[in-house]
């Protein structure tokens, strides 16, 4: 520990020294909680005191809403992007709306977390698993155990419809050959429940309204620490994952601060942050908070954003033929 924070304040120094005349406004749009926005902002103008970041906090969906009707009437606000999901930033850079940074150092992370084009960087893996109350029946290890009926039929699940981490995961599940599509389906089929997003899903399973469901980590971890009588599995074949990307805008009016706001959050410094807001680091040498396994442990499963965003419509279609709209 005392190794990875002297580790720490090395890299701190080094970014500091780096960006030693980064000065001026830096606009920041955002899809983090209140307290986690402010925290990260704090942490950042500690390092780059000549840099002053406003910031802007929604859901996902109303800050691009937000960020379109900005570019339409061509006046954009944002320098900088920190929302949910890879999809939305891969449909952007599609759209030539993102800045590259070249320069940043991602040679620690492991290949497919970052944008090959170093266009959008991961800051933070938030993955989703299996929840289920301590009053159930059965103990799930795997993705498997949960098609046996009577546990199908005290299941819920998040839909893709409402949440951009269900979305990720489903393409994510069905992307393993033992389960595919096949697995959704038979879910279905068994009485499982997709409605809504993921705090519905913690509220039924902690009330023993279901007895399991698919849920982000922290969630589950951070309600169990205080007594919720839930536990959370990485399921034996893997958990997908939301990296909460951060990425520059091409219209940035600060290029020089949004490429140290990057920069620090990918350090080792910017991810101890994100550990000690209680998420799973993306970057490999740092320690995930308590209630999470080693690192090296979690397997996550494959996901490739640019496919994910061209066949979003069909598989948005075909989920909702199986549990309705």
């Amino acid at each position: 520990m005392r190794r990875l924070i002297l580790s720490s304040l090395a890299a701190l120094s080094l970014s500091t020294a780096a960006f030693a005349d980064v000065a001026g406004n830096l606009v920041l749009y955002t899809s983090q909680p209140n307290e986690d926005a402010q925290r990260t902002v704090d942490a950042f103008m500690a390092a780059h005191p000549g840099v002053t970041v406003e910031w802007v906090r929604d859901g996902t969906p109303n800050i691009m809403a937000k960020f379109r009707a900005e570019l339409v009437a061509g006046a954009p606000q944002a320098d900088v992007l920190l929302i949910a999901d890879s999809v939305t930033m891969e449909s952007l850079k599609s759209e030539g709306l993102l800045m590259a940074h070249p320069e940043a150092d991602i040679s620690a992370y492991e290949e497919g977390i970052m944008d090959a084009d170093k266009m959008w960087f991961a800051t933070k893996l938030i993955t989703t698993g299996i929840v289920y109350n301590t009053n159930a029946p059965v103990v799930p290890t795997s993705y498997a155990d949960l098609i046996a009926p009577e546990v199908s039929a005290a299941f819920m699940m998040p839909s893709p419809l409402a949440s951009g981490a269900a979305t990720i995961h489903m393409v994510s599940v069905t992307g393993v050959p033992a389960l595919g599509w096949e697995y959704y389906e038979t879910l279905a089929a068994q009485g499982a429940v997709a409605d809504g997003a993921n705090g519905g899903v913690l509220r039924a399973v902690a009330g023993g309204e279901k007895f399991y469901g698919f849920l982000v980590d922290f969630l589950a971890i951070r309600e169990a620490a205080k007594g919720a009588p839930v536990k959370f599995v990485f399921p034996e074949e893997g958990v997908s994952a939301v990296s909460e990307p951060v990425a520059i805008l091409s219209n940035t009016k600060n290029p020089d601060a949004a490429k140290a706001f990057v920069d620090f959050l990918i350090s080792e410094p910017g991810q101890q942050l994100a550990a000690d807001m209680g998420y799973l680091p993306a970057h490999p040498a740092v320690t995930p908070p308590a209630g999470f396994p080693a690192r090296d442990t979690i397997k996550i499963l494959p996901f490739d954003p640019a496919r994910a965003l061209a066949e979003e419509t069909a598989n948005r279609d075909r989920f909702t033929d199986m549990f309705g709209g």
